[in-house]
């Protein structure tokens, strides 16, 4: 069938990559939230934060080989309706920012 060593799963390694990727993505708006004022710190990551997607969703779409603003776009879509959702139910159960 064709595996090799090199081809085997490697689940420590995807494990860290995976929490390397989420720490890198997560550094501009946690450094956002301790530095914008309280009233603008919604936006502020909202919006850092769809940039970021966006431009590791162009950099996934790279690597893999597929158009550039396809991966941007879908992954800034999800990841928006992603935040919209967690705002939904922060709101449903009374939980405030700021």
């Amino acid at each position: 069938m064709g595996f090799t060593h090199f081809s085997r799963a490697q689940p420590l390694q995807a494990a860290l990559a995976s929490a390397g990727a989420f720490a890198t993505g997560a550094a501009l708006p946690v450094a956002l939230s301790a530095l914008l004022p309280v009233e603008s710190i919604p936006t502020g990551v909202g919006a850092s934060s769809l940039v970021l997607l966006a431009v590791l969703g162009a950099v996934a779409a790279r690597l893999g080989g597929a158009s550039l603003a396809r991966g941007a776009v879908r992954v800034m879509f999800w990841g928006a309706i992603a935040m919209i959702c967690t705002a939904i139910v922060g709101r449903i159960f009374g939980t405030t920012v700021g």
